[in-house]
């Protein structure tokens, strides 16, 4: 009864004007218990899988992207595809809500409890090649290979680091793929075409194998619209401008 007792004062108000009955009252208190437990429980999903940002479809600003296929997104957003073991590859230039719409399916997976981990390539390959060096990596490989769904953000954005002899991100993420190939769901976005992973990842045979694997079970999505990032700062640029010619 923790939550009870925090607001144990909130609780005897509610008595004192509601006058319930001993049931009423119980199923008051328990339903919040119980509502304060499942939301403790959510939290710590979403700690654990590394979601930073907490993205909603319902913030999601489809008006703007009006070649993007709303119904599918919303079709997706129930997750069946995770339990048919489906991949998902969202495409687009940066800004096109790609991300957005990735971190929306992560946190739908915290809050229906489906085991889920998220990261940007680039962190996702740094953590690997990290084990690499410390005597992990079968551990950390072992790790991003088990959640029911993995979501890994923008490839093809930042730079992938390669020390020495280490193996290229192209075999790092290959063994990650192939380990949960048919078994559990992976989601990616791309700010680059897929005929460009190659060259990002360092090695066009192996990255051709990755994208053989996610190809088939995937279901694609190419949100071909502007950038909203860009619209905004347009407009906070086109406000600034007109405040400060007013002022001048």
């Amino acid at each position: 009864m923790t939550r009870t007792l925090a607001e144990l004062d909130d609780r005897l108000a509610w008595a004192t004007r509601e006058r319930p009955g001993a049931t009423a009252l119980l199923e008051y208190v328990l339903g919040i218990e119980a509502a304060c437990k499942l939301e403790l429980r959510i939290t710590r999903r979403i700690t654990m899988s590394g979601l930073v940002e907490r993205k909603t479809l319902e913030a999601f600003e489809w008006n703007f992207q009006p070649k993007l296929d709303k119904a599918l997104v919303l079709e997706l957003a129930g997750l069946d595809f995770v339990h048919r073991r489906d991949d998902l590859i969202i495409t687009g230039k940066s800004g096109t809500g790609k991300s957005h719409i990735l971190k929306a399916f992560a946190l739908r997976a915290c809050e229906q409890g489906i085991p889920m981990r998220y990261a940007r390539c680039v962190d996702l390959l740094d953590d690997l090649h990290a084990g690499l060096a410390d005597g992990s990596y079968a551990r950390r490989l072992k790790a991003w290979s088990r959640p029911a769904l993995l979501v890994i953000d923008d490839v093809g954005l930042g730079q992938v680091k390669k020390r020495g002899d280490e193996p290229t991100a192209a075999h790092t993420l290959y063994n990650l793929i192939d380990r949960r190939h048919g078994r559990v769901s992976t989601a990616v976005t791309s700010n680059i075409a897929l005929s460009n992973w190659g060259r990002f990842l360092g090695d066009a045979t192996l990255t051709a194998a990755i994208l053989d694997r996610l190809a088939m079970h995937a279901i694609r999505i190419d949100i071909d619209g502007p950038s909203f990032r860009q619209h905004v700062a347009a407009e906070r640029g086109g406000s600034a401008l007109a405040t400060a010619e007013t002022a001048s």
